[in-house]
């Protein structure tokens, strides 16, 4: 028996309502008909996916398979709304996917714009790190991607812009001291916190730096974090580095030219849907400075 979408929906719903009785309330079904479900479920499967009759906890196995049912379901709810959204001559539903930096900072008046111009479109953002971009997008899952790419085979790719590499540190910190002259040499001695972005970074003069590092963050906040907290210092492209964060300071590097090149990256034309054509025109109307991060931030 192949897997069905139903089985996959009853299963989610009995996960996320921790019982049969309350998941066939919310599903409209009765509790034999959800358990007959999940039952055939588990039989292809080959394995329990609860710990016990009560539904209440799932096993090592459930909890993988949950995580992947719900991404089917939501692909495939989403391109329900947008096959729904077409038949009744709407613009349809704009998925995106994004790096935190530009989530926060690039998109926000372009997404307040188009919600303006188009009242009827929908549109989910999910903000990753450029792997997981480009994943979503080879995968079909998103619509539109703005991140650091390679070029991916059967995708359209732009470049925007360079956002530089700068030191981020606290407020306060010594090496604000010579934030006009500061090289990766001043960083030495300082705890370094590296991360993915860092392979970026060719210059000679950061090797020794990223050698000594004892610490490593996974993503853009984590990082942002720590060095709020005082744990250490990094260095990452300037837009990760907001107004909003007010104890923290972007510092140029005076020997370095290193930087992230931002990209549009979207499925072919011909396959995006109306509402994702509008949003990518948007995006390529905006206007970006061809290189972000050469003077101090204040």
């Amino acid at each position: 028996m192949a897997i069905k979408i139903e089985m996959l929906r009853c299963f989610r719903a009995v996960v996320e309502h921790g019982s049969l009785a309350r998941a066939s309330d919310a599903l409209g079904r009765t509790p034999s008909a959800v358990s007959m479900m999940l039952q055939q479920f588990e039989e292809h499967v080959g394995a329990p996916l609860f710990e016990s009759a009560r539904k209440s906890r799932l096993t090592p196995l459930g909890d993988m398979i949950h995580i992947e049912a719900y991404r089917e379901l939501e692909h495939f709810e989403q391109t329900v709304a947008v096959i729904e959204g077409l038949s009744r001559a709407e613009l349809g539903y704009v998925r995106l996917a994004v790096t935190p930096s530009v989530a926060t900072t690039i998109l926000p008046p372009i997404i307040s714009q188009l919600m303006k111009d188009h009242p009827k479109v929908r549109i989910n953002m999910h903000d990753m790190n450029s792997d997981a971009v480009r994943t979503e997008l080879e995968r079909g899952r998103a619509d539109i991607g703005l991140a650091t790419i390679a070029a991916c085979p059967n995708l359209d790719r732009r470049k925007l812009f360079s956002d530089r590499f700068g030191v981020v540190c606290p407020k306060g910190h010594p090496l604000t001291q010579n934030r006009k002259k500061l090289t990766w040499s001043d960083l030495a001695g300082y705890e370094f916190i590296s991360h993915g972005l860092c392979k970026l970074i060719n210059d000679s003069d950061f090797a020794p730096i990223l050698a000594e590092s004892r610490l490593s963050g996974p993503n853009t906040a984590s990082l942002l974090g720590l060095v709020s907290a005082g744990v250490g210092i990094t260095a990452l492209p300037r837009l990760a580095v907001t107004a909003a964060h007010r104890d923290i300071v972007f510092l140029p590097l005076s020997d370095s030219k290193a930087c992230r090149d931002l990209f549009l990256i979207t499925q072919p034309r011909q396959m995006l849907n109306p509402a994702a054509r509008a949003f990518v025109t948007a995006i390529g109307s905006a206007k970006f400075p061809e290189d972000i991060g050469q003077t101090p931030a204040r």
